[in-house]
């Protein structure tokens, strides 16, 4: 299984020619070559984790491809035809095993309401969990997309998720809004907490690929 790194919040995982996209937003570069896709998750309804016309090229490429999301992606993208999930659940699509855990996006602030937000668990490898710090109980991480930059978050609490994690690999995701500086910044706290664990910090750029 190969893991490429898109743009912001976006991944895409590659097994055996069939392909599972995550989370296609509006920071991530239309995606135009998209055959193969059997299905696509998205965490949460924020419009820099999907938007209609990512979902819409996709759909076009492959018309049969699933599409996964809480029940607050479904209400937002009630044009498509989203099949709702919420922690707990595991689902098959050609190669690729989902789990989903969490259930709630971190707290921006006491003003903005709290959405639905699902993290993802592909095939008890890799660890995506959207736009929060949701641990995956009974989980041995090996592969954790570790949120690097956001409005819900500081780099403190991002350590600290990766520390208590301990994964054998980790990578950065959700880094769009930072400054190339930031993101030197942010690699190097990261790349920190995934050595505490015995782990190791890959520094991806979009387009950089890694097998898992």
């Amino acid at each position: 299984m190969r893991l490429t790194k898109l743009e912001h919040a976006a991944l895409v995982l590659e097994d055996s020619g069939d392909k599972l996209y995550v989370d296609p937003g509006k920071f991530t570069t239309p995606i135009t070559e998209s055959a193969g896709a059997v299905a696509i998750v998205i965490t949460h309804q924020h419009d820099d984790h999907w938007t209609p016309e990512q979902l819409k090229r996709i759909r076009d490429a492959n018309p049969d491809v699933r599409i996964f999301g809480p029940a607050g992606v479904a209400a937002a993208a009630s044009d498509f035809p989203v099949e709702t999930v919420q922690a707990g659940d595991e689902r098959e699509v050609g190669p690729f095993r989902l789990r989903f855990f969490g259930g709630k996006h971190a707290e921006i602030h006491r003003s903005i309401p709290i959405i639905d937000n699902l993290g993802v668990l592909v095939n008890d490898e890799l660890y995506y969990p959207g736009d929060s710090f949701a641990v995956p109980e009974g989980v041995d991480v090996q592969v954790l997309a570790a949120p690097a930059g956001a409005p819900w978050m500081k780099i403190g609490e991002a350590m600290d998720y990766v520390v208590q994690l301990a994964p054998k690999r980790a990578f950065p995701t959700h880094e769009m809004l930072l400054s190339t500086a930031g993101k030197a910044i942010s690699n190097a706290r990261l790349g920190w907490a995934a050595e505490q664990g015995g782990g190791e910090y890959l520094p991806l750029e979009p387009g950089d690929t890694i097998d898992l």
